[in-house]
C-alpha cells in the first residue's frame, strides 16, 4: 500500500475548486502567474509535492503511485468532494493517473507539457539527462536544459526568472529530484490514457522538445473527450513564461463544460 504525506496547500479565489500540480524540482509558486487569472473564478488550491517546497521529506523511494496518494490526502483535507485539476510535466501524469483511480473525484483535466507515446528515442533522450545528473551531479548538467525549458527572447529579458528556477531546482533534495526525474522518464500512459474520461485540455508548447506536439497529438488522440491547444513559440516552462495565457484556455475549457 502507498505510503501518504501531509502535503503543504495554499487555497485561494472563490468559485469551483480546481487544484494545480507542479513538476520536478518545482513547488506552487511555478503558478503565480497563472493565479491573477483563474483566482477570479476558480477556489484554487496549489501545493508542493513530497520533498518540494515546504512539504515533508519522503522516508525513502517513492513512485507515481504514492504522489497520486498524497493529491487524495489534499483533496481530502480541502473537504472538496470533486474538483477540477490540471497539471504540469509531472504534474499532467499525477492528473491522469488520479483520474484514473478516483475518476468520481474528477471534474476536468488539465494536462500541460507532459508525454505519452515515447518513442525508443524520446524515452533514450529523457533517461540521458537523468544518467547524466547522476553521474555528474544536477547542478553540471541543470544548464544544459535552460534552452530546453525558456525562449531565446525569455532568457534574454528575464535572466532573473531562469536563475531562481535553476536555483530552485539546485536546492531541491538530489535524491527527491532524481527520484520524480525517474518517475517522469519511466512514467508511459499510453497503455490506460483511453480509460481516462474526465473531460480534458491536452496543452503544450510548440517548441517543448520532450513534450512536443507530436506527442501531445496522440495523447488527445487517446483521450475519449479532450480537446488539444498548442502554443506557438513556447518551449517547456510555459507557466514561467506564459502562465497568464495558459490560465486563459484551462478558464475558457473548463466554462465551456457548463
Amino acid at each position: 500500500m502507498a505510503d501518504v504525506i501531509d502535503c503543504e496547500f495554499t487555497v485561494q479565489g472563490d468559485g469551483p475548486p480546481l487544484i494545480l500540480i507542479h513538476g520536478i524540482g518545482a513547488a506552487r509558486n511555478t503558478w503565480a502567474k497563472a493565479l491573477p487569472v483563474l483566482t477570479s473564478h476558480f477556489t484554487v488550491i496549489t501545493y508542493d509535492l513530497r520533498g518540494h517546497g515546504a512539504s515533508p521529506m519522503p522516508a525513502g523511494r517513492f513512485g507515481l503511485e504514492e504522489l497520486v496518494t498524497d493529491l487524495e490526502r489534499v483533496r481530502e483535507r480541502t473537504g472538496f468532494e470533486a474538483a477540477h485539476f490540471a497539471g504540469h510535466s509531472l504534474g499532467g501524469m499525477i492528473g491522469p493517473a488520479y483520474a484514473l483511480k478516483y475518476p468520481e473525484r474528477v471534474l476536468s483535466l488539465g494536462l500541460l507539457s507532459t508525454a505519452a507515446f515515447r518513442t525508443e528515442d524520446d524515452s533514450a533522450n529523457v533517461w540521458g539527462v537523468v544518467r547524466a545528473m547522476e553521474e555528474k551531479g544536477i547542478p553540471q548538467v541543470l544548464g544544459t536544459l535552460t534552452d530546453r525549458w525558456f525562449t531565446d527572447g525569455f532568457i534574454a529579458a528575464h535572466g532573473d526568472v531562469v536563475e531562481r528556477r535553476l536555483k530552485q531546482v539546485v536546492d531541491t533534495d538530489a535524491d527527491v529530484f532524481l527520484n520524480v526525474f525517474r518517475i517522469y522518464a519511466g512514467t508511459e500512459m499510453a497503455p490506460w490514457l483511453h480509460e481516462v474520461t474526465a473531460p480534458s485540455l491536452v496543452l503544450t508548447g510548440e517548441n517543448d522538445g520532450g513534450c512536443n506536439p507530436r506527442l501531445n497529438r496522440q495523447i488527445d488522440a487517446a483521450l475519449p473527450n479532450s480537446r488539444l491547444v498548442i502554443l506557438p513559440d513556447l518551449k517547456h516552462s510555459l507557466l514561467l513564461e506564459a502562465g497568464d495565457l495558459v490560465a486563459d484556455h484551462l478558464v475558457r475549457f473548463i466554462h465551456g463544460l457548463d
